[in-house]
């Protein structure tokens, strides 16, 4: 395995801090849209039982 240069870890250190947090917020934003979509969801057939 070669060896890398102190540079090169610290960039690979900032490499994966930086995926696993956009990972999260991926995540967390996916779950957020979902609920919100689904409470719309909700409210539109709400309004089309009572439009009937």
């Amino acid at each position: 395995m070669p060896q890398l240069s102190p540079l090169n870890w610290i960039l690979l250190f900032v490499l994966f801090w930086v995926a696993v947090l956009t990972m999260s917020v991926m995540i967390w934003w996916s779950s957020k849209t979902f609920f919100k979509g689904e409470g719309m969801a909700l409210s539109n057939l709400k309004e089309n039982k009572w439009n009937w």
